[in-house]
């Protein structure tokens, strides 16, 4: 397994990694909306923010949690309205290998 990408903040500040982990929890838990939106909605933003890390683990959550590739692309749909090309441009570097 992959080593977590806030490691080093796990390590040296104990208390704000807690708090980061509480607060992902808290957003994407099972609640009134399915899970699997959540994760489209988070790998939208991300698109939207340029991180393709997290466009890539969002996006595979989300099929995970039942979204479908077409859903996926949806997602990208609303990121591009949202955040113009370069969200696009981040959504495909990270759905390469997935999609």
């Amino acid at each position: 397994m992959d080593e977590h990408p806030l490691k080093i903040i796990q390590d040296k500040d104990t208390d704000l990694f807690n708090i980061i982990e509480s607060t992902i929890e808290n957003a994407l838990s099972e609640g009134s909306m399915p899970l699997k939106y959540k994760f489209l909605i988070a790998m939208a933003l991300d698109a939207d923010h340029g991180a393709v890390d997290g466009v890539k683990v969002l996006a595979i959550q989300a099929m995970e949690a039942g979204a479908t590739k077409e859903e996926v692309m949806e997602a990208v749909r609303i990121a591009n309205y949202i955040g113009g090309i370069g969200s696009v441009y981040t959504a495909a570097n990270a759905l390469r290998d997935i999609l």
